[in-house]
């Protein structure tokens, strides 16, 4: 039964939850990634509304899985959602902004009298999927390399830095791993479209789209090999058996080898990324979005597997060290715990619903005619 699931099992369980939700996230960032392409593959207006409307389809599911992950650290870490958007409030309001003019720009880019122009509302569709998937990556490679906080014996936070979050982005390793998921959202949005679209006619349409696949994994790999190699060699932030926080080197190269799953998942997850790029670009394949997308969230989840786990601080500060976040010292109660997990039984049944309405929107490739004469983004 749940309820006699003991503390910590139920905090482990809860972390790989929210893993898995923060990781499903990173694989429908494809609709940012295809928002920043929108400029660079459409050679005209019926190809620029082509993408459009094929991201217009998917973009509420990256926003809710966003907030589902804001929820699901609320609901069972409440210490790190208080200390993380209460004291780096400035990089998580600039990027909900982000996806706040998303929203509005799927909305109002093709309304009648719309004074400030499509063009502009393209460019926040852009915004959302540089900027914004830019500050995320910062903001999850922090995990690694501390925050700028300290928590009292009230549990009170204060930010030791005017910028309130947003230094982060100023890190070589926070900026390197965001630009990572800049790239990857580009490879996998490029992927989405050639499974997606009706390039009948449009020759020129295709092979842009399936060059950036190429072109936009090769811009990826330079940050992605700064990120793997700083990871193995930078010192940590562990605890001991009472809970003291202190650094550790070579902290999260000993996680990977103390978990061989976890570097499995890693490494599987990087070879399908490099499969569906080889069966996009080189194979012409259709299909190359679902190896693209199941490498993402198994690396996402290798990612938040070794920030946390293996006696690891998963929410470190840089200004004290004790005032450092772990699984265990920032959940809820365990009853807070157990009543969540019994609400989390119906997970499997919303996957299910979604999996199926996905399945019907994309039973059929979108074409020309599909936005003739109904609502277009």
């Amino acid at each position: 039964m749940i309820g006699n699931l003991d503390t910590v099992l139920l905090q482990q369980i809860w972390w790989i939850l929210a893993s898995v939700v923060g990781s499903l996230f990173l694989f429908l960032t494809f609709v940012q990634g295809g928002q920043t392409l929108l400029w660079q593959v459409s050679g005209n207006e019926d190809e620029k509304s082509l993408i459009i409307n094929s991201l217009g389809r998917k973009w509420e599911l990256t926003f809710t899985t966003l907030v589902l992950f804001g929820g699901a650290l609320f609901a069972a870490f409440p210490k790190f959602y208080a200390t993380s958007f209460g004291g780096a409030y400035w990089v998580w309001m600039l990027i909900l902004f982000t996806f706040i003019v998303q929203a509005v720009s799927y909305e109002y880019r093709k309304k009648p009298d719309n004074f400030l122009g499509a063009r502009v509302y393209e460019l926040f569709l852009f915004i959302n999927g540089s900027v914004g998937i830019l500050l995320i990556g910062a903001a999850v490679g922090t995990f690694f390399t501390g925050s700028n906080f300290i928590l009292n014996e009230y549990n009170q936070v204060s930010w030791t830095h005017p910028l309130r979050g947003l230094e982060a982005a100023f890190s070589l390793f926070n900026l390197s791993l965001g630009l990572f998921l800049v790239f990857n959202a580009r490879v996998l949005g490029s992927m989405y479209l050639v499974n997606s679209l009706d390039f009948t006619g449009r020759p020129q349409f295709e092979a842009k789209l399936r060059k950036a696949c190429l072109v936009n994994l090769i811009c990826a790999l330079p940050f992605l090999l700064y990120v793997l190699v700083s990871l193995l060699l930078m010192d940590g932030f562990g605890f001991d058996a009472v809970g003291v926080v202190s650094m550790v080197g070579g902290k999260y190269l000993a996680n990977l080898l103390a978990m061989p799953l976890v570097l499995g998942l890693l490494l599987l997850g990087l070879v399908l990324v490099i499969w569906g790029v080889v069966l996009t670009s080189f194979l012409r394949g259709t299909r190359g979005i679902w190896f693209g997308g199941l490498g993402t969230v198994l690396v996402g989840l290798a990612v938040f597997f070794t920030a946390a786990f293996n006696n690891t601080a998963f929410y470190p500060s840089k200004a004290d060290l004790q005032s450092s976040l772990t699984i265990y010292n920032a959940s809820s109660s365990h009853y807070t715990l157990t009543a969540m997990t019994y609400v989390a039984l119906v997970i499997p049944l919303v996957l299910a619903y979604v999996a199926y309405v996905w399945w019907q929107m994309d039973a059929r490739k979108i074409s020309a005619e599909d936005i003739i004469g109904r609502k277009a983004y």
